[in-house]
């Protein structure tokens, strides 16, 4: 006999077409609605999920929170997924995930005494093949989603293993058919579809029921409906249950499901590429508090208690606005704003931690009679790149004798380089830095011992641009420019029922002479405008001594209705495959020309054996052919516009995506022989760089400008 779990639930987006606040209203009505409708029916089971919403109801109402617990106690309330919040399921990084998880885990088991072990993300967008081993490393095992659905993605069965790498962990994963809500009255091909598609051997499946996506629940006509289910199809078992009581009736086929390897994509490419500063907002925050959390390692433990508290609240921000249509960018400019500002409030409170804690170990050197520069390095890993700062000396000018020393005496390279503000005694210097993990390294502005200039190495940085489109270096490998195109886009905010943006191209970039406007020992960058459109570009092109990359700067003034801007790299031989960054290391990905997320880079493996890549960690949706990788780097489409509303011709009054400056910083690696690991280094240095202090404690005396008795 087939049976069939009904699941009632409310599925609540506390943010999407209305602000956060609107969420914790509704969250308050939804939960008092679904308590009385316990009490009313008490063979009935309600499922919820969402540490974010459960803590909503204990801070703004206290007595319905302990109805909660009582019907939890009882057996009629089902707690499920067990994380913070309903996350987008690509662009978190690994340790924004695990915080996802540990916070949902940490508040269930405070206040609840129990920790769901079913994932549930069943309005997610897409879900990372790093999913699998990040929920097993936290003891979850069963996972139910909804999309990609069955017209997106074809998977062998409605229920089954899912791992994301071969010989990764396994979890059991259920896709809901049709939709976890019913905004209509339901009807049976409703229970029909969630019976359909399942394994061989397997009589059990879950049909979901509710109202809304704005909360609701089941109602009194949904539940007189279920009642008449055993007659309107006899044979068949319907039973008002839980995931959690789907997953434990399944677990004795569990080792003959099918099984799926990978990641399960993809429902909304147009999510990837649209409201850029909440998507570099979360970026930048987890980076920060990740360093923030490393520092703390090597503070006291009392240090570390009196952070703890900002250091959470920072989380619980950054991990609310992981919510799918936050991150994703389909909801409404008026929610935009909050998250962006809770966004800057958490990176603010990381960096606090962060600062603090550095200084009082840089703060705490011995003195030195010179001026220094002192550099942590909390990434985790060790630090070897280029580094720019700008000093503070008084007004004075830097003079040519002038030079950085190590720690042992050894002269630094340095170049001096155009400083942020436009004023005459401004300066910024660039050098190369080595810092160990946790560590501090101290550099002393001096004078050349003996007037010694130091000994460079590796090839030297000059390049031209040439009129193949092409950089050429004095030695190395030329790079091929890559091509910046408008690519009409048509599609509503999610670009629903799309898998790629294949648009005409209606507008190209039209460069203008390039100028050199660095030609040091240390690096050299030639700069080029264009027109693109309504908008412009600026690309500073760079290469640095010894290095194995370029280095693209680029500065958009974004004014365009409907449009893609795409950036296209031809790495010089035809793509075989390509391995992306992913939450958790990477991917391998075939060249079909599908637009997927991506998390930092890209490794491109050829045909004629060598490999080629591109670091982009301000890139968050791409595309590849067997010719190119096509960049998404911005598109503008109205805000939280879906189909099948028909826009009209003039939308003065829309608010446009994206509209405004933008900076992306890339590296382009030419082929050869560069590895993941190495782009993945490159993207960490990128991302969380060393934190940077002035010190003068030691100096006999604070200089005037330009005084020649400096201490040197």
């Amino acid at each position: 006999m087939r049976t069939v779990h009904l699941i009632f639930n409310a599925h609540l987006d506390p943010v999407w077409l209305w602000p956060w606040t609107a969420g914790v209203d509704e969250t308050l009505n939804t939960c008092v609605s679904m308590c009385d409708f316990l009490d009313r029916h008490p063979d009935v089971i309600f499922t919820r999920g969402e540490a974010w919403v459960y803590e909503q109801v204990r801070r703004h109402d206290p007595v319905l929170f302990q109805r909660i617990v009582q019907h939890i106690r009882a057996g009629r309330w089902s707690v499920v997924g067990g994380w913070w919040i309903q996350p987008d399921c690509n662009l978190p990084g690994e340790e924004g995930f695990h915080q996802q998880i540990t916070l949902g885990r940490d508040w269930f088991k405070r206040h609840l005494g129990l920790f769901p072990r079913i994932g549930y993300n069943v309005d997610s967008f897409g879900h990372s093949a790093a999913l699998p081993d990040l929920m097993a490393a936290h003891g979850q095992r069963s996972y139910v989603f909804m999309r990609p659905m069955k017209h997106e993605r074809t998977l062998p069965a409605r229920v089954f293993r899912w791992r994301g790498r071969p010989g990764g962990a396994e979890i059991t994963a259920f896709r809901i058919a049709a939709g976890y809500c019913t905004i209509f009255p339901p009807t049976l091909d409703l229970v029909e579809q969630s019976l359909s598609e399942l394994p061989s051997g397997v009589d059990d499946t879950m049909c979901f029921l509710g109202v809304g996506d704005h909360g609701g629940g089941p109602n009194e006509a949904i539940l007189e409906w279920t009642r008449r289910l055993p007659d309107l199809m006899p044979g068949t078992r319907f039973l008002y249950s839980s995931p959690e009581k789907y997953f434990r009736a399944l677990a004795p086929q569990v080792k003959r499901l099918p099984l799926v390897t990978g990641e399960l994509q993809m429902h909304a490419i147009g999510c990837y590429s649209v409201h850029r500063p909440v998507k570099v907002g979360v970026r930048r925050a987890e980076n920060l508090l990740a360093q923030a959390r490393r520092v703390l390692a090597t503070a006291s433990p009392a240090e570390r208690r009196a952070a703890q508290p900002a250091l959470r609240g920072a989380w619980e921000q950054v991990c609310f606005n992981h919510f799918h249509d936050t991150l994703g960018g389909s909801s409404i400019q008026t929610a935009n704003r909050p998250a962006e500002e809770q966004l800057g409030g958490a990176a603010a409170a990381a960096e606090t931690v962060l600062s603090e804690t550095f200084r009082r170990r840089a703060h705490a050197l011995p003195p030195d009679p010179r001026q220094r520069l002192a550099f942590g390095n909390f990434s985790g890993a060790p630090f070897s790149d280029w580094c720019e700062h700008e000093p503070w000396l008084e007004w004075s000018v830097w003079q040519p004798d002038w030079c950085l020393l190590d720690a042992r005496g050894r002269v630094v390279p340095h170049q001096l380089i155009a400083a942020e503000a436009l004023m005459p005694d401004a300066l910024r210097l660039l050098f190369p830095l080595r810092v160990a993990a946790g560590d501090i390294a101290s550099l002393r502005i001096a004078r050349r011992p003996a007037g010694k200039a130091p000994k460079l190495t590796g090839p030297s940085p000059a390049f031209t641009i040439t009129r193949a489109k092409k950089l050429q270096p004095t030695a190395g490998a030329t790079l091929a420019l890559p091509e910046f195109v408008l690519v009409e886009d048509k599609s509503d905010t999610w670009s629903h029922n799309l898998d790629r943006f294949a648009g005409p191209i209606v507008g190209r970039a039209a460069w203008s002479a390039p100028e050199q406007v660095e030609d040091g020992p240390l690096r050299c960058t030639w700069r080029t405008t264009a027109p693109i459109g309504e908008s412009t570009l600026c690309a500073d092109w760079r290469r640095y001594r010894g290095s194995e990359f370029w280095e693209l700067r680029l500065r958009v003034a974004w004014h365009e209705h409907h449009k893609i801007l795409r950036l296209s790299w031809r790495p010089g031989a035809r793509i075989q495959s390509r391995n992306d960054g992913i939450s958790v290391g990477g991917l391998a990905r075939t060249s079909d020309g599908a637009e997927r997320p991506v998390r930092d880079r890209s490794l491109l493996q050829l045909d004629n054996g060598q490999r080629a890549g591109v670091v982009a960690p301000d890139v968050f949706s791409l595309a590849g052919d067997h010719d190119a990788l096509h960049l998404t780097l911005l598109r503008s489409c109205p805000l939280a516009h879906h189909d099948p509303l028909v826009l009209p011709p003039h939308l003065p009054h829309v608010n446009w995506a994206d509209q405004g400056d933008h900076t992306f910083l890339l590296r382009f690696f030419a082929a050869g022989r560069v590895t993941a690991a190495q782009l993945d280094r490159h993207a960490l240095h990128l991302q969380q760089r060393p934190v940077a202090a002035d010190l003068t404690r030691g100096m006999p005396f604070r200089p005037f400008k330009d005084d020649p008795n400096r201490p040197l």
